[in-house]
């Protein structure tokens, strides 16, 4: 479900997902992965651009969303990564929809575990099956 704060999409025990209509919280979020007994913060954030492959002069980017069944999806990639990683601390998977400037973050994807290696992984792990399988869609909007 979507929130206008991202303090109401927390607080779900060491895992935080959702979706945002305004910016994305990034620092908030890296500070929140932090655990004593975590020394490796992975943060990847995905920002508009503008071109992609064979298209040049996006002005913006709208996404839209199944809303219903984001939380659902990003919640089963993150439980997907603690099978893998089971020594993984807090992870963030936070989206935007609406329009977004070039520039802006479209996603945001936090890991904290005790070691680098673990934590790189598994923030590739999650960003990448988050783009494959959350229904998730981006529209180009050309000049």
């Amino acid at each position: 479900m979507m929130s206008e704060h991202p303090d109401q999409l927390r607080d779900r025990g060491d895992t935080w997902v959702g979706l945002l209509k305004h910016s994305l919280p990034i620092e908030e979020a890296s500070a929140w992965a932090v655990r004593p007994d975590c020394g490796a913060v992975v943060t990847f954030s995905g920002t508009a651009r503008d071109r992609s492959p064979g298209v040049e002069g996006i002005t913006r980017l709208d996404y839209e969303a199944y809303e219903e069944h984001v939380e659902k999806s990003l919640t089963t990639v993150a439980a997907e990564a603690r099978s893998r990683w089971p020594e993984v601390g807090r992870i963030v998977m936070l989206h935007r929809v609406g329009e977004l400037a070039i520039g802006e973050s479209a996603v945001v994807v936090v890991v904290s575990a005790p070691h680098r290696h673990s934590a790189f992984d598994a923030a590739r792990f999650c960003i990448d099956t988050l783009k494959e399988t959350a229904p998730i869609w981006k529209r180009e909007v050309l000049a």
